[in-house]
């Protein structure tokens, strides 16, 4: 069975997801979803796109030292690994991920009020945390 690979940006108001492809390739962006209603989504797209390996962003100041978001996160891959105990959990330094994001948007031309979406910026984070990984 092929399985894939998902990744979270997660943040207290918005999650970035992004999915790879079955031969855990290439990374595409999936869609951001309100972090209240991240576990919900989760139960139905792990599941339904057979994926096997979870990367969550690492939130780090530039000094290495975590963020106040870990402990939010912390306790979202514990109720993870409670629904999924075979699913496998990577952690991945997410430092940098959002400005390459907005840089990737400038670089493909997309105009200002475009780039405005943060729900755009945090899809793409995701993107590239999970392209990170599949390096």
């Amino acid at each position: 069975m092929k399985t894939k690979v998902l990744a979270l940006d997660f943040g207290l108001k918005r999650t970035g997801l992004a999915i790879s492809d079955e031969m855990k390739m290439i990374a595409s962006g999936l869609k951001t979803v309100d972090s209240r209603r991240l576990m919900d989504e989760l139960k139905t797209l792990i599941p339904a796109e057979d994926v096997d390996t979870l990367v969550v962003g690492e939130p780090k100041f530039t000094d290495g030292k975590p963020m106040q978001l870990e402990k939010n996160i912390l306790f979202l891959i514990e109720d993870i690994q409670k629904l999924f105990p075979n699913l496998k959990i990577v952690r991945m330094d997410e430092r940098f991920t959002s400005k390459m994001a907005f840089q990737t948007m400038i670089d493909s031309g997309l105009k200002k009020k475009k780039r405005q979406n943060k729900g755009l910026v945090d899809e793409i984070s995701a993107t590239i945390l999970l392209q990170n990984y599949l390096q």
